[in-house]
């Protein structure tokens, strides 16, 4: 696919940026983003003459267009930075975070972190909410303490089980408000807020600055989980059942992961003083992966990153230069 940066983006940026009194739910908004980058009308009646060649080939290119200003936009710097989420360092405890007044660009910061993190190992009972595993490093503070103490936070005994250290994992990640030196967003985020509001009409406030940030968005996880969840290797729907429950599953071969997909409610606390996963953000996250493995944009994307990992370029000059290149200019990459 060629490059959308230069060829389409001008024409495609009004396509996704609807009026704010639309009627049209989320699947409507995604279907009439669709219909309108292509030429068509979703009230037309009349089907498309296929079988006319220059038809064929117009709404060919449209649609590759389209394409192309969606994984360049999105799908592309999202997979790019978001195997993991940097964790909480002393180094960074004393950040400060920035807010500007007018339009109120915030500037995420690491220090938010480190409460962040309390935060989802309390709500989640310092335990994995895919693998339940208990943390490691609470597991040996208990251990220490004198008399009977060596117990969950449920009270139940811990002796016999396995212990992991665990992250805390953004539901959607920081690289969405990255601001640049000026401490607003760039061209390319705004772009990418725009597509993630196509997939959820306003689901770009409750991410905006320090709420990218809040427990309502993160959720405890073993390093590799964190991994698999923050490259949409693994998701989650919920069952429709009990509230806060989800079916979590995952696109990788059951060789891999052999203990998936389970059922989990999330947990949460007394008075829910600490807020839960966001549905929406989980639908959300759920939704990009879904796309990613249908569309196979989500191995096409793979192939670009993996080229950068290893500083190879093709010999049939595939190897994608110029979206490496745009990655490195709108600063994904060092997130």
């Amino acid at each position: 696919m060629a490059s959308a940066h230069h060829r389409h983006q001008a024409s495609l940026e009004g396509i996704i940026n609807f009026p704010s009194s639309s009627p049209l739910e989320d699947d409507d908004r995604t279907l009439a983003a669709f219909f309108h980058a292509v030429g068509l009308s979703m009230n037309q009646l009349n089907d498309v003459d296929f079988s006319n060649e220059e038809t064929e080939k117009r709404l060919l290119g449209k649609l590759i267009g389209f394409t192309d200003y969606l994984v360049d936009n999105f799908f592309l710097p999202l997979k790019a930075s978001t195997k993991r989420t940097l964790q909480p360092s002393p180094a960074y405890h004393s950040a400060t975070q920035s807010t500007r007044a007018g339009d109120q660009t915030f500037v995420g910061t690491i220090g938010r972190l480190k409460t962040l993190r309390g935060d989802c190992l309390q709500r989640d009972r310092h335990r994995c909410v895919i693998s339940r595993t208990f943390d490691l490093d609470q597991a040996i503070e208990r251990s220490k303490k004198p008399g009977d103490n060596f117990r969950d936070d449920d009270g139940q005994a811990l002796a016999g089980e396995s212990f992991d250290s665990l992250e805390v994992a953004h539901i959607l990640p920081h690289s969405l408000f990255k601001t640049n030196s000026d401490s607003e967003l760039d061209d390319s985020r705004e772009a990418a807020l725009k597509i993630l509001n196509m997939l959820d009409n306003g689901i770009a406030h409750l991410i905006q600055g320090p709420e990218i940030d809040r427990p309502r968005n993160a959720l405890t996880l073993t390093y590799n989980l964190h991994l698999l969840f923050g490259d949409f290797q693994i998701y989650s729907e919920p069952t429709g059942v009990e509230p806060n429950t989800y079916r979590i599953n995952t696109f990788l071969s059951p060789l891999m992961l052999k203990n998936l997909p389970v059922t989990r409610t999330l947990f949460l606390t007394e008075a829910r003083v600490i807020e839960p996963p966001s549905p929406r953000l989980l639908a959300v996250h759920s939704a990009i992966a879904h796309i990613l493995h249908l569309s196979g944009a989500g191995l096409y994307i793979d192939t670009i990153l993996q080229d950068m990992e290893e500083q190879t370029e093709r010999l049939d000059g595939s190897t994608q230069l110029g979206r490496l290149v745009q990655l490195s200019i709108d600063n994904w990459m060092a997130v």
